[in-house]
Parts: C-alpha cells; sequence; structure tokens
C-alpha cells in the first residue's frame, strides 16, 4: 500500500462533497464499484464518520497480493479500545475492496513506529490483516461499517492487538495519569483521563493494556546486533517466499487462463458440430419418412400389377396358342378405360390421314381446296376427340387418388 492520494477534510459537509465527487467519477479514473452500490457506499461512510469523527474517507492505491493495484476507498484513522476502565485509540485502515459491500471490507492495524503488533493474536496477523467473525459472517445489505467498529472494538478490548516498544521512564512525575504516557503510543485523540498508579520500589510505570510492565532491570542482557541481524534475516526470508508463492500464483492463474481459452475453443466447436449434427438428423428424419411414403406407393403399385397379372393369366396361355383375338387381348376395366382408348386411336387415325393427306398434295393426286377442306373437318374432329379425351383423364385421376387412399388406410390398418 502507497501514502493517500487524496485526504478531504475533516468537515462533514465537505466530507460529503468529497464522497459525492469521487463515487461521481466517470471514466479511466473512476472508482471500480458497480454502480447500483455506489449510493450505498456513500452511505455507510457518511454514518461512519458520523459515529466515528476519528476515522476519515480517503482515496487511495491498493495492492492486492498478485500485484495488482487498483484506487481505493479507505476509512483510516483511529476506533475506541476499553481497556480496565481505560479507552485507548486503535490505529486502523479499512478498505472498501472493489466488491463491497456485497463482500466485506479489508480491515489492517496500521501501527506507529512505536508500536508492534502482538505476536501471536487470534484476530489479527502479523502484517496487520483482522480477521474476525462479523467479517466473515458478512450479510449484504444488512452489515455496515459502524457495526463492523463496534465489534472491531469489542474484540480489541478482549485482547488488544498492539503493544508499545518504548520504556517507561524510570524518574517520570510524582503523580502521572494513565493516558499520559499510552497518548504519545497513539497519539491520534487523546482518551480521557484515567486512574493514577501507585509508586514502585523502582519508580513509577503506568500499567499497559497488554500486560504487565516490568520495571528495568540492569542485569537483563540489552538485545545484540547478532539478534537484530537474525530478525532482518528473518524478515527477508519471509518477504522471499511471499515474492516466490505470488510469482507461483500469477503463472499458475496463466497457466489456467490458457487451459480456459482451449476449453472455450473446444466448446465452441462442440457445440457447433452438435448443431450440424442435429440439423443433419432432421435431414435423415425428412428422408425416411420420403422413403416411407415412396415404398407405400411401391407397394400400393405392386399390388396393382400383381391383380393385373393374375387376371390376365389365362390369356397368356390363349396367346401362346396363337388362338387370341388381337383385339380381345386387352379389355378395359371400366367405361373411363374404354372412352379414353377410343379418344386416343381416333385422334391418332386423324393424325395418320393428315399426314397421308400431306403426301397426296405434294404428289399431285388430291387438290390444294379438297385439301384444305378435308383437313378443316378432320382437325375440327380430332379437337373434339382430344378436348374428350382431356375430360376422361381428368376423371381417371380423380378415382386413382381415391383409390390409392383406400389402399393406404388398408396398409396402415
Amino acid at each position: 500500500m502507497v501514502p493517500p492520494s487524496s485526504t478531504p477534510p475533516p468537515n462533514p459537509q465537505q466530507t460529503q462533497q468529497f464522497l459525492s465527487s469521487v463515487l461521481s467519477q466517470r471514466g479511466p479514473s473512476s472508482l471500480p464499484y458497480t454502480e447500483d452500490t455506489k449510493w450505498l457506499i456513500r452511505q455507510h461512510l457518511l454514518s461512519l464518520v458520523s459515529n466515528y469523527p476519528s476515522l476519515e474517507p480517503k482515496t487511495a492505491t491498493f495492492t492486492h497480493n498478485d500485484g495488482r493495484s487498483v484506487n481505493l476507498l479507505q476509512a483510516d484513522g483511529t476506533i475506541p479500545m476499553p481497556f480496565q476502565g481505560v479507552t485507548y485509540n486503535i490505529p486502523i485502515i479499512i478498505w472498501l475492496i472493489e466488491s463491497y459491500p456485497r463482500y466485506s471490507p479489508a480491515v489492517y492495524v496500521n501501527p506507529t513506529r512505536d508500536m508492534i503488533i502482538k505476536r501471536p493474536h487470534p484476530h489479527v496477523s502479523p502484517s496487520g490483516l483482522v480477521s474476525i467473525p462479523y467479517l466473515h459472517n458478512w450479510i449484504y445489505p444488512s452489515s455496515n461499517l459502524v457495526d463492523l467498529v463496534v465489534n472491531l472494538s469489542s474484540a480489541f478490548s478482549r485482547d488488544p492487538p498492539l503493544y508499545s516498544q518504548r520504556r517507561p521512564n524510570p524518574n517520570p512525575s510524582p503523580s502521572p495519569s494513565i493516558n499520559s504516557s499510552m497518548s504519545s503510543s497513539y497519539g491520534h485523540h487523546p482518551p480521557p483521563p484515567g486512574p493514577r498508579v501507585a509508586h514502585t520500589a523502582s519508580g513509577l510505570y503506568p500499567p499497559s493494556p497488554y500486560g504487565r510492565l516490568q520495571p528495568p532491570q540492569h542485569s537483563e542482557p540489552r538485545p545484540t546486533s547478532t539478534d537484530d541481524a537474525a530478525e532482518v534475516y528473518k524478515r527477508n526470508a519471509m518477504n522471499k517466499l511471499v515474492e516466490m508463492v505470488q510469482g507461483d500464483i500469477i503463472g499458475m492463474r496463466k497457466a489456467r487462463e490458457v487451459e480456459m481459452e482451449g476449453l472455450f475453443s473446444a466448446q465452441a466447436v462442440l457445440r457447433r458440430r452438435e448443431e450440424e449434427i442435429n440439423k443433419g438428423l432432421k435431414e435423415m428424419q425428412y428422408e425416411k419418412e420420403a422413403l416411407e411414403h415412396q415404398l407405400q406407393v411401391v407397394l400400393m403399385n405392386t399390388d396393382v400389377l400383381d391383380s393385373w397379372i393374375r387376371d390376365n393369366e389365362g390369356k397368356t396361355k390363349d396367346l401362346e396358342k396363337n388362338n387370341v383375338n388381337v383385339d380381345e387381348a386387352i379389355h378395359c376395366v371400366d367405361p373411363l378405360c374404354k372412352q379414353m382408348l377410343d379418344c386416343t386411336a381416333a385422334d391418332l387415325a386423324i393424325e395418320d390421314v393428315v399426314y397421308s393427306l400431306d403426301k397426296a398434295v405434294q404428289d399431285g393426286a388430291v387438290s390444294f381446296d379438297q385439301y384444305l377442306r378435308n383437313v378443316r373437318l378432320l382437325s375440327r374432329e380430332q379437337f373434339f376427340h382430344r378436348a374428350t379425351a382431356a375430360k376422361v383423364k381428368e376423371a381417371q385421376m380423380q378415382a386413382q387418388v381415391a383409390n390409392m387412399a383406400a389402399r393406404l388406410s388398408h396398409f396402415v390398418s
């Protein structure tokens, strides 16, 4: 984390203007919160500042564990912590991460140079990250920053997270208050005066909210440079380990992103093939239905041909004996067929007569005037035969359709 980029004045009206300004920005400089939650974020911060004036809303750059940096809102300052009848001020920073308020904020204890984070602590990590049940059980939209601070103050009062690394003065004034020494450690907002303490044989030492302070003994060895070097080496090793873990995480994330891209591409190909298969399946279904229809037609025609063969078997035997009359070899099944046969025969006969007249005119056997009279008469007669044949054909088609429908119902049943 880096120092805040902008710090509004603590005036309530100016705080409202500051929040309205930063939350209404658009474009690349806008804060990464969703539009439907910015109004609720503004209300949470205003309510927090109203109940805890020691916390000030700011914008600052937050660096995630994966190296990403983003400009976020934060509440920086101190919160009260009652301990053994005395109220102390704990410096904290509340970061409103991108998913706030649907998810809980990130809370850090922000010790000054005179403070050290207690190790181990049930709710505060060595890096200062705070973890309490209220953050884990965050419920949108009922959870808010004011209740969060109340829970933080309660948790810290049971087990303070910081202690001062400054040694008390062995020759203090005769009767200093507890808060005169502790306010220098948490020097944001001095707490109210507390009870006075009694003298000891070695001098006056105020009680610490983080355990009893023992008077310094002359025989106690002071920390050597070796201890400092070991602490520095340990800190550097931890930082190096964190960097290695972050690098591994980034590499794994990139590998998983590449793998996911491949899976998405394969999924698109499979979907396209699924559409092609479904389309081909429908076409095959239509073709199957058409073939079934054609099969029904073929079966009906086969039945008709079998019936015709059975009816004409005797005539075939007579034909083999040469005792068959040519005119009686084929019999019409109904009057329509008989009429169609007569019309067709007359039509073809007239065609032959007209052809013979053409030859006779060319040879000079028939005069041209006689040729024209005969052709006129023959053409009129041919027209009537053809018109009759067209009507007979239409009647035959209707009868055939009715017969096919009857046969189809027979096969289906």
